[in-house]
Order: structure tokens, then C-alpha cells, then sequence
């Protein structure tokens, strides 16, 4: 989904999270498209891309690759990237590669942590009907799975029904996605979370962290100790919702375009090498070859 001119000297890519599509920035878009080329994309098995052959070919990796080849093909040198969740992570992953295109990344309630219960929880919050008798009982289904997403008017609630589902042949309608992407995220592995501090640690560009109040997949304690590692990165805590803030109203969509409009020194940041990283704690420990401050 494109939004703006073709030929602007800006251009903004938005990437979803990991059940949603495409057409959840629509919003955020249509804002940010008045003097920006934004393309929204549907990343692999959601929205309007192709289902993979395998399960197993659903992977962050995997994702980040179609991603970097898709801003390639479009002929963008550089890009300001608005993740939300998953999305964010793979902006993360990709900036910290050597040559990114990333110019500025936006990760919207997504740290370098994520803890397992918040991970079991996304994988719960899946679980779905195979179909749905009627427009109204996906709008439902929706506004229970995203309650979290803040206080959202009913023409927001009906636009995730029409844009996160798809018509069935024989009546009623199904959810967007491919459902092996569920039962994928529903069988995780035995780990206290998911660590990418490292690729974080690799990060150049400029960083808005956006994180609602109540969040538990982006605690506070994660978004602090990623500011302590970059202090040049920015939080901004958003009222009213948990995971994640949904970028749909006036204040949230001021505050990323605002961001996006200040001018970015790629310079500003060192490359830091490696950590480690214990298997039972849930914050990095500096490697020995280097001083970091994890506190203040």
C-alpha cells in the first residue's frame, strides 16, 4: 500500500506487527503522505502477500530479508521506518546491518527484551475461529484481541474488521493471516525471552521508543535500560493503552511525525561490538572487552 509522491525526497516505510497487516497505518499514513512517499507493507502471510510453502520459513531473518529486498526494488536509498511490534524489531534488525537504508526508526512499544509471558500472551491473543458468521462478529473478535490499542472510535474498530479479515467463498469471513502463523507463535521454546540486544546495540540512526503505560511486552525496565545503552535515543510513554498504542489518533501521529521531521546526524552514534548475555537474566551484562552503564 503506497501513500504520497512517488518522487518525494522522503519516504517513510511502515511495517506491521506480527498478526497485523499493511492497512493498520492507514491512518498514520494518510498523515504522513501530505510531502512523503509511505509504503506500507504487508510482510509474508499477512494482508494481501503470498502464504509461505512452510512454517518454517515464517522467520524473523527470513522477514527482515524480503524486507530489505522490497525498499531495494522500490529504488529507496533511504527510508524512515515506523515499526509497530514485530515491525519494530525487524526495522532494528535491519539498522543494525551494516549499510542500512534506515535514516530514523520508530519502534512502537518493542524492545531489545521481550519476556516469555509477554511472548505466551501474543500467542494466546491468536487463537481464533477458523471463520466468522458476519462483518460484526470480526469487529468483536477484534476489539477484544486489541483492547489494548487505546481508545478507539467505532469507525477505527470497524476499519481493523474490514482490513484484518477476508470474504469465504461459502459465507461468513476469516482472519487475514496465514493461521500457521498462530500455532507458530504459540510453541515457543524454553527461554526466559527473546534477547536482541545485540542488534540494538549495533543501532546508528536516531530511535523513538514509543511504549504504552501498560505495556508488558515493552516493560519499563526494558525501555530504561535501552536508553541507558543509547541515551541519544528518545521515549515517549503514551497514555491510555498497553500493547500497543494503535498511531491512529491526532497526538500519537503528531508525535512520530514530528520525529520524523527533525533532521538526522548518522554520525551521532559509535558501533558498539557484541555482549552476552546470561540465559536466566533479563537484562545484558557488558561484555568484558568494553565499559557499559546499565543503570543511573
Amino acid at each position: 500500500m503506497e501513500w504520497g509522491p512517488r518522487r518525494a525526497t522522503r519516504a517513510v516505510v511502515c511495517v506491521h506487527g506480527y498478526s497485523g497487516n499493511s492497512r493498520d497505518f492507514d491512518y498514520l499514513a494518510q498523515a504522513l503522505a501530505e510531502d512523503r512517499r509511505v509504503v506500507c507493507i504487508d510482510v509474508a502471510g499477512r494482508g494481501e502477500s503470498d502464504w509461505l510453502r512452510t512454517t518454517l520459513e515464517y522467520n524473523f531473518p527470513q522477514f527482515a530479508a524480503d524486507l530489505r529486498g522490497v525498499v531495494s526494488h522500490l529504488g529507496l536509498k533511504e527510508v524512515d521506518w515506523v515499526g509497530t511490534s514485530m515491525g519494530g524489531l525487524l526495522g532494528m534488525m535491519i539498522a543494525s546491518q551494516p549499510s542500512s537504508p534506515i535514516r530514523r526508526l520508530v519502534m512502537n512499544d518493542i524492545g531489545a527484551y521481550v519476556p516469555l509471558a509477554a511472548l505466551q500472551a501474543i500467542g494466546q491473543n491468536l487463537d481464533a475461529p477458523r471463520a466468522f458468521a458476519s462483518l460484526d462478529a470480526v469487529e468483536a473478535h477484534m476489539r477484544h484481541t486489541h483492547r489494548d490499542w487505546g481508545d478507539l472510535t467505532d469507525e477505527q474498530w470497524r476499519h481493523f474488521a474490514v482490513h484484518g479479515s477476508r470474504p469465504l467463498d461459502d459465507g461468513g469471513y476469516r482472519l487475514h493471516y496465514d493461521p500457521r502463523i498462530a500455532r507458530l507463535a504459540q510453541a515457543f521454546p524454553l527461554t526466559p525471552g527473546l534477547f536482541m540486544w545485540d542488534a540494538w546495540y549495533r543501532v546508528r540512526c536516531p530511535v523513538l521508543l514509543l511504549r504504552g503505560e501498560r505495556s508488558e511486552v515493552f516493560p519499563a525496565h526494558v525501555a530504561q535500560t535501552m536508553l541507558d545503552a543509547k541515551p541519544d535515543a528518545e521515549l515517549v510513554e503514551i497514555s491510555g493503552c498497553g500493547h500497543v498504542p494503535a498511531l491512529m489518533s491526532e497526538d500519537q501521529i503528531g508525535i512520530v511525525r514530528n520525529f520524523l521531521g527533525a533532521r538526522a546526524d548518522k554520525g551521532q552514534w559509535s558501533r558498539h561490538p557484541s555482549s552476552s548475555f546470561p540465559a536466566s537474566s533479563r537484562m545484558p551484562t557488558p561484555s568484558p572487552t568494553r565499559s557499559m552503564r546499565f543503570g543511573r
